[in-house]
């Protein structure tokens, strides 16, 4: 029993010991009011939680990190970039300094596709990571990858593809998901 007790004591020791990050929210990600999913799905329902807005990192649990948004506490789900450190996937998404001053100084089709979550050809990875979050891990390991590979929903692929610069040279997908992640 003391072994079990003991085991308790560090793991929870070693849970609160992770880094709590407060700052911003990295990219426009979509939530059902108590789950967001890095998958980002845009799901009936869901509402887009904009870049830059005030995040808390408040712990961790299993695939997750609890969350205090302006809008209530939610969850941040590790659904499918699992290899990745629940540490560093919070990272990822809370950041210290806001995004929107970087996105004050962009180009004005540019602003408008990050805040319509959005692609537009000429956007760099930056600009697509704040649009439309980041591609999950599983698919694209690689943030330098020449393609990163995202979904709407199950069944409604895009594929971003970056040229030699590093900027989108256009997005491959089915038409209707083309009118909805597209900004020509």
């Amino acid at each position: 029993m003391k072994h079990l007790i003991l085991l308790a004591v560090v793991v929870a020791g070693a849970a609160s010991a992770q880094p709590q990050p407060e700052g911003y929210l990295c990219c426009n990600m979509r939530s059902d009011g108590a789950w967001i999913s890095d998958i980002n799905y845009a799901e009936s329902g869901k509402f887009i939680v904009p870049a830059g807005t005030p995040v808390k990192v408040l712990g961790y649990g299993r695939y997750r990190v609890e969350v205090a948004l302006p809008q209530g506490r939610q969850h941040l789900g590790n659904d499918y970039s699992r290899d990745i450190a629940m540490d560093a996937f919070a990272r990822r998404y809370v950041l210290a300094d806001d995004p929107a001053a970087r996105l004050a100084g962009w180009p004005k089709k540019i602003q408008d596709a990050v805040t319509s979550a959005r692609v537009t050809k000429g956007m760099t990875r930056e600009q697509v990571l704040m649009a439309v979050g980041y591609p999950i891990s599983s698919e694209t390991p690689h943030l330098d990858a020449r393609v990163w590979r995202y979904w709407l929903w199950t069944f409604s692929e895009f594929k971003v593809h970056f040229g030699d610069d590093g900027t989108v040279l256009g997005v491959r997908t089915d038409a209707d998901t083309r009118m909805r992640v597209v900004m020509e």
